[in-house]
């Protein structure tokens, strides 16, 4: 191994972070200072997985331990391809500048995990590259050895760069077997409870080898890690990350945000920096002017609106108009007049939320050194067609509402038709 790699992967990891997932981190006494910042400590106030503890109170863990293990895991990767060869394109600053954004890649995340999604807000990779841009990180990265502007780059794909090692790291920290997605799976599923989302990290790090275009390769053996990887995924979303009381929770911060900017009461760059309490208490000191943020206070207390309807949702039929806010808006107005009037219950704007989930991505391009072709051609599960089943079991649709009526004894039957005929 060079020796300026050997040097910022080996020297100086003096100081130890007890983490409950993997055991002893060890930083440099730089990094600790990073760790130790106002722009860090912030991640300790987000909830990791924002509403998902109103089901599985357990899952209290932190965007900040969520990101000392992807560092930790992003450490232990690139020192295992540069032990396999890596080191012949990587540079010392290179190394130290992928550690420092392994580190930092959720500094510009937002409060309430996913909620702000769909807001027209700038993407909290842009945020984070941005932070690391300005003091106090540009000079906490730069003592640490890293260069800030490339690992600015390393976190913001939008970053313009021609730079080869920066495209291999960017490669490495979101990818198929990316740090990020093998610290989350874990520790999410061991804070909520599920068995779901254990992965064989040593053993997925033993079956890979580095190239220097496409990141890392696998050997046939590392096949069924991909497997359960992406089963895993697949598994906690629809067990954790999407269950029906999660996703009411989301939508109703999500409507009360949107209505707030809509309104002009709450101004996007008021949404940046925040963490969980901090959204929380802007929403309430402006719920007076609004009462639609009260939405926020509805949830924090635990009351979730009720599912009283959930279809696939595909967008070659016509609700792919639903994925327009501003038509979802008004069809939640016209939906809430028809069950007012069924049910002879009063029901307004806000008291009925559509929820249309993102398209949940199943990455399957690693190639597979031994077999010469990419890991779907040798998976038996994960083609087209399977993957297809899953997106659209995952994506799953649903109408919920406050609970002033009993759907639950009523003859109505709410789905999809109901919808397509208020488009």
């Amino acid at each position: 191994m060079k020796n300026d790699v050997r040097t910022a992967l080996m020297e100086g990891f003096s100081r130890p972070i007890r983490d409950p997932l993997w055991g002893h981190i060890y930083l440099t006494p730089q990094l600790e200072d990073i760790v130790k910042s106002l722009p860090f400590t912030r991640l300790h106030r987000i909830l990791q997985l924002g509403p998902v503890s109103i089901v599985y109170p357990g899952a209290t863990h932190t965007r900040a331990g969520h990101s000392i293990g992807v560092f930790h895991l992003a450490h232990r990767l690139i020192q295992t391809l540069a032990e396999r060869g890596a080191d012949t394109w990587l540079t010392g600053v290179g190394v130290r500048s992928f550690l420092a954004a392994s580190l930092l890649h959720d500094i510009g995340h937002f409060p309430y995990t996913h909620s702000l999604k769909e807001l027209p807000l700038a993407a909290h990779e842009e945020l984070t590259g941005k932070a690391i841009l300005v003091d106090p990180l540009k000079s906490l990265v730069g003592k640490s050895g890293a260069d800030p502007t490339m690992t600015a780059a390393i976190v913001d794909m939008n970053f313009k760069t021609t730079d080869a090692e920066t495209r291999f790291y960017r490669r490495l920290l979101s990818g198929a077997l990316d740090p990020d997605k093998l610290d989350y799976l874990n520790r999410d599923a061991r804070y909520a409870g599920v068995p779901y989302g254990a992965q064989d990290v040593d053993f997925i790090l033993s079956r890979l080898e580095p190239h220097v275009e496409r990141g890392v390769d696998i050997d046939s053996k590392g096949i069924p890690s991909v497997e359960s990887l992406l089963f895993s995924k697949y598994l906690m979303y629809r067990t954790v990350y999407w269950h029906r009381d999660v996703r009411s929770a989301t939508c109703m911060v999500k409507k009360a945000l949107i209505v707030g900017l809509e309104k002009g009461v709450i101004a996007k760059e008021e949404l940046y920096d925040l963490d969980d309490q901090g959204l929380f208490a802007l929403m309430s000191s402006r719920s007076r002017v609004l009462p639609t943020l009260s939405l926020g206070e509805y949830v924090r207390n635990g009351r979730t609106y009720e599912a009283i309807a959930e279809f696939s949702f595909d967008e070659t039929e016509p609700c792919v108009e639903l994925l327009d806010l501003n038509k979802r808006s008004l069809i939640e107005e016209k939906l809430a007049e028809k069950i007012s009037k069924q049910t002879k219950t009063s029901f307004a704007r806000d008291d009925v939320i559509i929820d249309v989930p993102e398209v949940v991505s199943f990455e399957t391009g690693l190639f597979v050194i031994d077999e010469d072709h990419v890991f779907s051609e040798s998976s038996a599960l994960f083609k087209g067609e399977m993957l297809g089943a899953f997106r659209k079991i995952l994506r799953t649709a649903r109408v919920f509402a406050a609970k002033k009526y009993d759907f639950c004894s009523s003859p109505l039957q709410f789905g999809k038709n109901l919808i397509y005929s208020l488009l």
